[in-house]
């Protein structure tokens, strides 16, 4: 799969949050380099308490603080917005897995 090198962008609203340079594929999962853009701020203490809350295994708390990421953020491929997203943002590193159709709840 040619993903190595692509931009993926991740959003809020019409800000950037910043962007993530693919260099690591392990379907579904991809990996890069996040560069972060004006509006990673706003959201950056979401992500830093989403993976805590993982190694925890805090797991209602955990899908607490998802909610509240995907309510303020969006990913785009290259070629426009994903449906769906679990994005986790940590310094300089962003791992994440997308679907162009809504993810089916358990």
């Amino acid at each position: 799969m040619g993903f190595d090198g692509e931009v993926w962008r991740v959003g809020a609203g019409e800000e950037s949050v910043g962007e993530i340079v693919i260099d690591e594929a392990d379907f579904p999962w991809l990996s890069g380099r996040f560069t972060n853009g004006p509006g990673f701020a706003a959201v950056q203490d979401l992500f830093a308490r989403e993976p805590a809350l993982l190694e925890e295994e805090s797991w209602d708390e955990w899908e607490s603080a998802y909610d509240e990421i995907r309510r303020h953020v969006s990913l785009s491929s290259p070629d426009g917005p994903v449906s769906e997203f679990l994005l986790h943002i940590e310094g300089d590193r962003a791992w994440f897995r997308w679907s162009d159709e809504p993810f089916e709840d358990d």
